[in-house]
This record gives structure tokens, C-alpha cells and sequence, in this order.
């Protein structure tokens, strides 16, 4: 079976890039795939290690132009021919092979006034080709999959949710074996935090642009505690110290308003960071009993549930011990293998 894969989102940061990644990596390692890449960036030329990359320097506002509203060229043209063709966060070409597209969440049509009013209409109208063309549509939650029944016109037939793993490899040495590696973390730890000048204990959140990330009531909540904000305080960083930035938190405050799915649980979960995480959305799906729940809209709540944590050492051993029983129920590998039975789902 030959499969396209749109893995232009790698250009940016963030989940979808995440996502984009590991399945790509992990689809490559199925055998019956013939896996074929697309990967369109105008400023940042594809250097990864996936075989079988057609990579084109052009801006991404000009595929969607093409894909999305002129529609005279199809994915072929640039991949040749195709069984199935999996589509992007951004596009969604013309092809007369099976199509699959993954929705990782309709933030800009469910909340329009966090999102630019481009982005906004490329979603919308990215939305009615999914609805008129795709064989098969991929939620990473459950609460995706709610969202779309809600806002779209596809029928629950077409939609199946299947959840992604978390960043760090599913063989990282952010396992549960991470409470006995404590010594050998410790020097590249110490070496992070002079870095980036972090203080000895703090509370991680994660930045975002717009309201979604609720970083004004998270602020108000952390008042009294160094907070370090990823993105804010400090800039992206690489894989590998994204790593040592979980390990160095006391803990993960992800109070978000809404979230498709919420990767940085699992990555704390992975890490041995205790998760504060919101009563909304997908955040409780994807945490289950491994975190504590906060009303997103409530400071003190918020609040409350950060002096719990950082209070109780009991509570935030035995967190830490959930967080690492639950990430094993999340792989890349599960995921790859999920996605390969759509493709051959569809084809027959």
C-alpha cells in the first residue's frame, strides 16, 4: 500500500509537530506501508531522517491557496501515485486516492475570538473539504471526536479516535526507572537551570499565544511560587532539554481552557512531574486518576490544588506513581499501528 503524508508541520513547534514526527517515524517501521512524505516550507528545509521525502521550498499560505480554494492540482502531481493520502493540520489537496486528515482540535472554530481571523478561515474551509471528501477523519481524543459531532457535518461512521504518545520516546530514560537515575540527572540538571538562570524549586506552565493557556489565572494562582513559564520565561528548547525541563519542575500546572489533547501530561507523567491539569476538555480523559483536577475559571481552586501538591509529599509521591503507570497506556508505536489498520480499513 502506497501512503502519502503531509509532514509539513514539522517547520513549527508544538504538539502537532510532535505528532507529525513520531507517527511518521513509526508508520516507516510498518512493512506493507510504502510511505511517501510531502513537506512544503519556504524557510526551513527539511533535515530529518525519514526516508522517501519530497520537500519543496515554498510557502505554506501558497499550498493552501492551491489545496483549498484554487483546487487544480492534486497531491499526485508532487507524490506520484497513491493508495491513501493523510493530510495535514493546514491542507487538504485533491487526490483520487483514500484520504485520511487528523483533527487535533477545533479551537479556531469552537473559540474563533482566540484565533487570527486567517487562521479561521483556513479551518473553515479546511472543515467542508474534510466533511465532502474524507474517507476517514482521526480525532486524538475523545473529546475531539465530541467537538466534531458537534461542529461538522461528518458522521460518527467516519471518525476514530486514536491517542498519541507522549514527546520523549517510548525507550527514553524518562521511564519509570527515572526515581533510580536521579544521581546521573542531577549535573546535566544543575548545568540547565545555571543556563537559563532557573531557581532551585518552580512551577512549570506552558505559554501559548491567545486566552487558550489561561496563563493570567495560572499567574494569579502561582503568585506566592517561582513560576517559569515554557515559551515565556523561557524560550523552546530542544528535545533533550525539554527533558531535563520536566525533570527539574516541582510541578505542571496545565490549566488550560481547552486542549485537543494535552501532550504535556503524558511528557510529565514520563518525566516524574506531578500534573495539576484542568476539569475540561480532554485534559481529564487523557490524565485519568494519574493527576489533580482544577476549575480552569477559578484561581483559588487553581491554587488550592498548587498547595496540595507542594504540601503533601505523600500526595506527590503517590501522583508520580500514577503518572507513570498511566503514560505506559500511550505509545507511538500503538498509535502508528491504529493508523495503519484505517489506511487498510478503507482500502477495502
Amino acid at each position: 500500500m502506497r501512503v502519502g503524508f503531509d509532514i509539513s508541520q514539522l517547520a513549527h513547534q508544538g504538539g502537532v509537530g510532535v505528532y507529525t514526527q513520531n507517527l511518521a517515524e513509526q508508520l516507516s517501521k510498518i512493512a506493507d506501508l510504502e510511505m511517501v512524505y510531502f513537506y512544503s516550507s519556504l524557510r526551513k528545509p527539511y533535515k530529518g531522517k525519514l526516508k522517501n521525502v519530497k520537500s519543496y521550498r515554498l510557502p505554506p499560505t501558497l499550498f493552501e491557496m492551491l489545496f483549498n480554494r484554487w483546487r487544480n492540482v492534486s497531491i499526485e502531481k508532487f507524490l506520484g501515485p497513491l493508495d491513501v493520502f493523510h493530510s495535514s493540520d493546514w491542507t487538504e489537496p485533491p487526490s483520487k486516492a483514500k484520504k485520511v486528515t487528523t483533527v487535533h482540535d477545533l479551537s479556531p472554530l469552537k473559540f474563533p475570538r482566540w484565533s487570527h481571523p486567517k487562521i479561521v478561515s483556513v479551518h473553515k474551509r479546511k472543515l467542508k473539504l474534510i466533511e465532502e471528501e474524507t474517507d476517514c477523519v482521526i480525532a486524538v481524543s475523545e473529546s475531539t471526536k465530541r467537538d466534531l459531532l458537534e461542529i461538522s457535518k461528518i458522521p460518527e461512521s467516519k471518525i476514530t479516535v486514536i491517542y498519541e504518545g507522549a514527546s520523549f520516546s517510548d525507550n527514553d530514560v524518562f521511564s519509570e526507572d527515572a526515581r533510580f537515575a536521579g544521581e546521573a540527572l542531577e549535573p546535566k540538571i544543575r548545568g540547565f537551570k545555571e543556563k537559563y538562570n532557573l531557581p532551585q524549586n518552580f512551577i512549570l506552565a506552558i505559554g501559548g499565544v491567545g486566552e487558550r493557556k489561561n496563563l493570567k489565572r495560572i499567574e494569579q494562582s502561582c503568585k506566592d511560587y517561582n513560576l517559569v513559564i515554557l515559551g515565556q520565561t523561557l524560550p523552546r528548547l530542544s528535545m533533550e532539554e525539554l527533558k531535563l525541563l520536566y525533570s527539574s519542575a516541582s510541578v505542571l500546572v496545565y490549566a488550560s481552557l481547552y486542549e485537543g489533547f494535552g501532550l504535556p501530561i503524558l511528557d510529565s507523567f514520563a518525566s516524574g512531574l506531578p500534573v495539576i491539569t484542568s476539569n475540561v476538555s480532554s485534559m481529564p480523559e487523557i490524565g485519568g486518576e494519574a493527576a489533580l483536577y482544577a476549575d480552569p475559571l477559578s484561581v483559588e481552586d487553581i491554587k488550592e490544588k498548587i498547595d496540595s501538591v507542594l504540601g503533601d509529599k505523600n500526595l506527590r509521591e503517590e501522583l508520580i506513581e500514577k503518572g507513570f503507570k498511566r503514560v505506559k497506556q500511550f505509545s507511538w508505536e500503538k498509535c502508528a499501528e491504529e493508523t495503519a489498520k484505517v489506511y487498510r480499513r478503507i482500502m477495502k
